[in-house]
C-alpha cells in the first residue's frame, strides 16, 4: 500500500528496517515539492539527503512499488509472466513521460492504474504464449481463491484487487477504476458475495484480505532491475520513433512517386474492334456504257495536275 506506507511514514511512524526501509526514504525525499531559491528552507540542511536526480528518482519510486505491484498484478490476470510484464511496461510509460509522473500526487497510483490496465488488456488473449492458462498454485486453497478470483469481471476483480487487496478507501478506488463511488460500492459488494458463493469461508473481508496477501506473497514474483526497465524503455521509444520517421519518409515517397507518374488528364479506352453490321453488300460493276466511255476518255486526255485543273472554264 504505498500511499498508505507515506502517511505513516510522513505522521512520524518508523519505516521497516533494511533496503525496504531506505527505498521509502528515498521515495519521499524524491518526491519533496521543490523549494525556491529564496526560500528559507532551499539552504542545505545538515542530515538531510542531497536531490536525486531523475534517473535515482525513478530507482527509488521503482524499488518502493514494483515488488509489490507485480504481486497485485498476478491476482488481476493469474499469470506469473503477464504480471512481471505488465509492470515493466508500466514504469517504462513512467520513465517516458517522467516529468508528468514526478509532479503527480500520487506517483504510485499511477504506474499502478497503467499497470492493471495492461495487465487486464483482452488483446492478451490473440498472443500465442498467452493463448493456454499457466499452472495454478500448489497450495489447494490458493487454486480455489485465484479460480473464483478469475471468473470475476475485469472491472469486479480489479475493484475488489484495490479495495481489499491494496487497501485503497472507496473513493480513491472509485477514482482509479474511472467510476463513481455508489458504481464502485456496488462492484465491490457484487464482488463479494460471488467470492463469499464459490469460497464461503472468505464472507469475512478480514479474512479475503489475509487470503488475497497470502496467495501473492507465496508466489515467486521478481522484477527486473531498474536500469534494465530503463534502459528497455529507452530502446523502446527510439525503435518506434525510427519506426515513424521510417513509416512518414514511406508514406511521402509513395506520394511524390504517385505524383510524377500518375496521368495529368483524362485518357478514355480505346473500344475494341467490332463488325460494322447493316451495312449493304458491293454489287459488282457491270460493262460501261457508251455515254460513260466516252466520259472516262474525256478524263483521261485531260491534266490531272497544275493550275489548268483548277482554273474555271469561261462560257
Amino acid at each position: 500500500m504505498a500511499r498508505a506506507t507515506v502517511r505513516a511514514w510522513e505522521s512520524g511512524r518508523r519505516a521497516p528496517a533494511g533496503a525496504e526501509g531506505r527505498a521509502y526514504t528515498e521515495f519521499l525525499g524524491a518526491f519533496a515539492p521543490p523549494t525556491g531559491p529564496d526560500e528559507p528552507s532551499a539552504k542545505p540542511v545538515p542530515g538531510k539527503p542531497e536531490p536525486l536526480t531523475p534517473a535515482q528518482a525513478f530507482d527509488a519510486l521503482y524499488a518502493f512499488c514494483a515488488p509489490a505491484l507485480v504481486r497485485q498484478t498476478y491476482l488481476l490476470c493469474g499469470r506469473r509472466e503477464l504480471a512481471r510484464e505488465a509492470v515493466e511496461r508500466a514504469f517504462q510509460l513512467a520513465w517516458q513521460r517522467w516529468p508528468e509522473v514526478a509532479r503527480d500526487r500520487d506517483p504510485a497510483g499511477w504506474v499502478r492504474a497503467v499497470a492493471y490496465d495492461c495487465a487486464l488488456s483482452p488483446w492478451h488473449r490473440f498472443r500465442p504464449c498467452y493463448r493456454h492458462p499457466e499452472p495454478p498454485p500448489a497450495d489447494p486453497a490458493d487454486r480455489d481463491l485465484l479460480g473464483a478470483l478469475l471468473k470475476l469481471p475485469p472491472s469486479y476483480r480489479r475493484t475488489l484487487v484495490l479495495y481489499d487487496g491494496v487497501g485503497l478507501d472507496l473513493p480513491e478506488t472509485a477514482a482509479e477504476t474511472e467510476a463513481s463511488t455508489p458504481a464502485a460500492a456496488n462492484r465491490l459488494t457484487h464482488a463479494r458475495e460471488a467470492m463469499a458463493a464459490r469460497v464461503p469461508e472468505l464472507a469475512d473481508t478480514a479474512l479475503l484480505h489475509r487470503r488475497l496477501t497470502e496467495l501473492s506473497s507465496r508466489e515467486r514474483l521478481r522484477a527486473s532491475r531498474p536500469p534494465t526497465v530503463r534502459t528497455l524503455g529507452e530502446r523502446r521509444n527510439v525503435f518506434w520513433t525510427r519506426a515513424a520517421i521510417a513509416f512518414t519518409v514511406t508514406i511521402i515517397g509513395a506520394t511524390t512517386l504517385t505524383l510524377r507518374t500518375a496521368p495529368t488528364h483524362y485518357e478514355p479506352p480505346i473500344a475494341p474492334a467490332r463488325a460494322v453490321q447493316g451495312v449493304p453488300r458491293a454489287v459488282p460493276m457491270g460493262p460501261l456504257s457508251r455515254d460513260e466511255l466516252a466520259l472516262r476518255s474525256k478524263l483521261h486526255g485531260e491534266a490531272s495536275s497544275g493550275s489548268e485543273r483548277i482554273e474555271p472554264t469561261p462560257r
